[in-house]
């Protein structure tokens, strides 16, 4: 590991920590030439998750995407950043865990809808009404229905 002020190779590592997410391991090294010190981060090297659209193409996943369909459905809802920050983690690791290279988009949309139906009410059927594309009114209420349903058992 080269020093970010002299490019020395030779240094120490003076400490190790988890990150708090534990996704990396953060190390404080100290150059042997310079004498200062430098924060370096390992993370484990993912294979890319491709999401395969419904006209066919194929793009890489992207965290951003999750987070931002959960901020519109959210949007003055009593939801924290944090907690949507969480949601979106959750599912990203989820998608890790099950699928190896390659998901179908509607399974991403599929898990969203689950997490925000545990998370409000409210998010779930702005969430639901974009994703599903209701043709008309009778398709939403039936959607609504379904909340209610659950709620009730």
């Amino acid at each position: 590991m080269k020093c970010s002020y002299c490019n020395s190779n030779e240094n120490k590592v003076v400490d190790s920590r988890e990150t708090s997410e534990g996704t990396a391991i953060r190390r404080r090294r100290e150059c042997l030439h310079c004498g200062r010190r430098f924060t370096t981060y390992e993370y484990v090297e993912k294979t890319p998750l491709m999401v395969i659209k419904k006209d066919g193409r194929r793009e890489p996943f992207n965290h951003q995407k999750i987070l931002s369909g959960l901020l519109k459905a959210c949007e003055k809802r009593p939801i924290s950043m944090e907690n949507l920050e969480n949601v979106a983690i959750q599912i990203e690791v989820e998608l890790q865990k099950k699928f190896e290279q390659e998901i179908q988009a509607n399974q991403i949309g599929e898990l969203v809808m689950e997490k925000l139906a545990k998370l409000d009410d409210v998010a779930y059927v702005r969430f639901a009404s974009v994703y599903r594309q209701f043709k008309d009114i009778n398709q939403f209420m039936r959607e609504l229905k379904e909340v209610f349903d659950k709620k009730l058992k």
